[in-house]
């Protein structure tokens, strides 16, 4: 979904500690568009979950401000938020059935019956559960309960819609079948989603933008084909996807680029990401599907000798492992095909790939 930045949500140098000593949020700054799909993605205690318990007033803001739609929330009641929420563990009400726990949230804001009645039947029908309205909770499997959630969070159309890991309990086949559920829902509804995890491919492929935590900071916020073909610094490469992480030494700068020494001697060209220094100690970041193995009918920039440890079939591709000199490894994925090569355990080959498509990032 294409969108352009507007103030539907601000978070504004948001800071948040609960000992009074130290923070676990440090000065978070985002604008959200009305109906964009924005992803807090970190490592646990990187703070993405606590953002998300600010905005929904579940916890108090230690400094800063958020406002919706222009209106400070900061203290202003949960309830009060007109906020919408998905949990891991769905939070669906045991004894009710299906229909009931749909109705809930319209009945405590006084919604007439017969509205309600329709309403149920029609969100029942957005998330394919049909006829499940009789049914408890205990009664789904769960991707049929995160539906339920889901649909419990989205029927009395909220202005914001959080979502806190909430397909981290299914199974792979699961997760990826409620990833499109998610999608398809949110480009029919056109709802604001907040939504928190720490799996790269959700986030990846279901976001509008995706916020890279770490240790309470944004490393980086920006469209998931940016963060992974341009990440800004060390983490960020080495948290979103696979990523071979060279070290070795700034030897030169002409412009945009830098020449690198890595192990053995051997020099590659990087584009300069966060680091500009000759002799300044750095990391090379190039992707496995970025690089090869010679021969190629194609001239490459760089070119680097490397010994073969040992190949995974994976199945579309092989995954081939090589070790330089030094000690540091560098995976390449090639696709499966008749022309895939085979090596010796120890053997050595020549491993290529473009200039652009790899960075010198300051070592983490």
């Amino acid at each position: 979904m294409d969108v352009s930045p507007t103030q539907f949500l601000r978070f504004v140098d948001v800071k948040k500690s609960y000992d009074q000593k130290e923070l676990v949020v440090k000065g978070f700054s985002l604008d959200v568009a009305k109906g964009e799909f924005i992803t807090l993605l970190g490592p646990s205690g990187s703070g993405k979950t606590t953002i998300l318990m600010l905005l929904a007033g579940f916890e108090s803001v230690t400094g800063g401000d958020i406002q919706i739609d222009g209106i400070p929330v900061t203290r202003t009641a949960p309830y009060k938020r007109n906020i919408g929420m998905v949990f891991q563990n769905y939070a669906l009400f045991p004894h009710m059935t299906v229909a009931e726990n749909l109705a809930y949230p319209l009945k405590v804001r006084n919604m007439a019956r017969s509205e309600i009645v329709q309403r149920v039947d029609e969100y029942l029908g957005l998330v394919e559960l049909e006829g499940y309205g009789k049914r408890h909770p205990g009664q789904l499997s769960g991707g049929q309960r995160q539906r339920v959630a889901l649909a419990r969070a989205l029927i009395f159309e909220p202005s914001l819609v959080l979502m806190d890991e909430p397909l981290g309990a299914l199974d792979k086949k699961l997760r990826e079948q409620m990833q499109l559920e998610i999608t398809r829902l949110h480009r029919r509804l056109a709802f604001t989603v907040i939504y928190v995890t720490h799996d790269q491919t959700e986030a990846l492929t279901m976001s509008d933008r995706v916020a890279v935590f770490n240790d309470g900071v944004v490393q980086q916020c920006a469209s998931p084909d940016e963060l992974y073909e341009r990440p800004s610094n060390a983490f960020v490469a080495d948290f979103i996807g696979e990523n071979n992480l060279i070290p070795g030494e700034i030897s030169a700068v002409a412009g945009e680029e830098v020449r690198v020494a890595v192990a053995g001697g051997q020099e590659v060209v990087a584009q300069a990401a966060d680091i500009r220094e000759v002799g300044g100690g750095c990391i090379v970041s190039v992707r496995p599907e970025k690089m090869f193995i010679k021969p190629s009918d194609h001239a490459y920039d760089n070119e680097i000798t490397a010994k073969f440890i040992v190949r995974h079939y994976v199945g579309d591709f092989i995954r081939y492992y090589f070790e330089l000199s030094d000690g540091s490894e560098i995976t390449i994925k090639v696709l499966n095909d008749l022309a895939a090569p085979k090596f010796d355990e120890g053997q050595h080959a020549k491993l290529i790939w473009q200039a652009g498509d790899c960075f010198a990032f300051r070592t983490m």
